[in-house]
């Protein structure tokens, strides 16, 4: 009987710690479905296995079993805080790297206008440069060909006047013998008479001079004398006027020379300046540019390693959470 009793209880205690095994293995498998939690489910095998075996060793299972699941929570906590500190990494790399970004962004991008801007008005500007070599070139035509026409009207006039000198001082000289000869004809002429007051003899009559067609020629003379005189102040004005209309257009062109080629020296150093400034800004564009792909390339890998996940860092800690309480 003592020994049926023994049997009979050891039994019945065998029996209510074979329920208290499976409820503890139902019990976490059953939280692992629940979560969907492989932590949880690999807990429940090794929960099982310690139980099973440690019954038949005589030890009290639940010592290890206590000690798994202490050791889960402990796992599941430093993986809470490696989560947390990756997630704190994430935000801080992912916020600076987006701000990044958009610097780099608005630098190129204003880079890009000051560009398009500087070319638009160096282009312009060439345009103008040309349009000013293109008159300068024609002043210099154009003065070269006034010079040649002043060079050629100047010796026009210097020919004419030369030859209207000559001519005049022929007929002067002429007219100046003619006077001088006739004029002494008709003092010759007074003389007779008053020679026949004084009962003189006349002169023989081979010495009798013509008076009046000498006087006819002395009248010609005069007026090619005048004539001359005419052309002569009528060229030597028109050489005047010529000389001042030169000399008035050569100020004017040499004014205009002038400020063309300033305007010419001026748009060439502010275009030169622009390629210059250019040249320096799409250098700058180039390396922010360089600069912008490596971040992106870096940003890339940040949502790869941060974003890309099948869930969410909230999701994560919640089920963790679950699995821990």
């Amino acid at each position: 009987t003592y020994s049926y009793l023994q049997v009979a209880a050891a039994s019945k205690l065998q029996t209510r710690a074979d329920l208290a095994h499976a409820e503890v293995v139902v019990l976490v498998k059953r939280l692992a479905r629940q979560h969907h939690s492989a932590a949880l489910a690999q807990l429940a095998s090794r929960v099982a296995a310690v139980l099973q075996y440690g019954a038949q060793n005589g030890e009290d299972p639940f010592v290890k079993v206590k000690g798994l699941i202490q050791d889960m929570i402990a796992q599941l906590e430093e993986e809470a805080a490696a989560e947390a500190q990756e997630k704190a990494y994430c935000d801080e790399q992912l916020a600076k790297t987006k701000a990044k970004k958009e610097e780099l962004d608005d630098n190129i991008e204003k880079l890009t206008v000051k560009i398009d801007q500087a070319t638009s008005k160096s282009a312009k500007l060439k345009e103008e440069v040309q349009e000013l070599e293109s008159e300068l070139a024609a002043l210099t035509k154009l003065q070269a060909e006034m010079d040649k026409i002043r060079q050629e009207t100047h010796a026009d006039f210097v020919t004419a006047k030369d030859d209207l000198e000559l001519a005049l001082q022929g007929v002067r000289k002429a007219l100046g013998v003619l006077r001088e000869y006739y004029g002494g004809a008709a003092l010759l002429q007074g003389g007779s008479a008053m020679a026949s007051m004084m009962q003189q003899p006349a002169l023989p009559p081979a010495h009798a001079k013509a008076t009046g067609a000498g006087q006819g020629i002395i009248n010609i003379l005069e007026v090619v004398e005048s004539d001359f005189a005419t052309n002569l102040a009528k060229v030597e004005s028109e050489e005047a006027d010529n000389q001042e209309t030169y000399a008035t257009l050569t100020q004017e062109y040499k004014v205009l020379k002038t400020k063309k080629d300033q305007d010419e020296k001026y748009k060439t150093q502010e275009f030169t300046s622009l390629d210059k400034s250019i040249s320096e800004w799409s250098s700058d564009k180039d390396t922010l540019s360089t600069e912008l792909a490596a971040v992106m390339d870096y940003y890339g890998k940040l949502k790869d390693r941060c974003i890309a996940k099948p869930e969410t860092y909230e999701e994560r800690a919640g089920r963790r959470q679950a699995e821990i309480e």
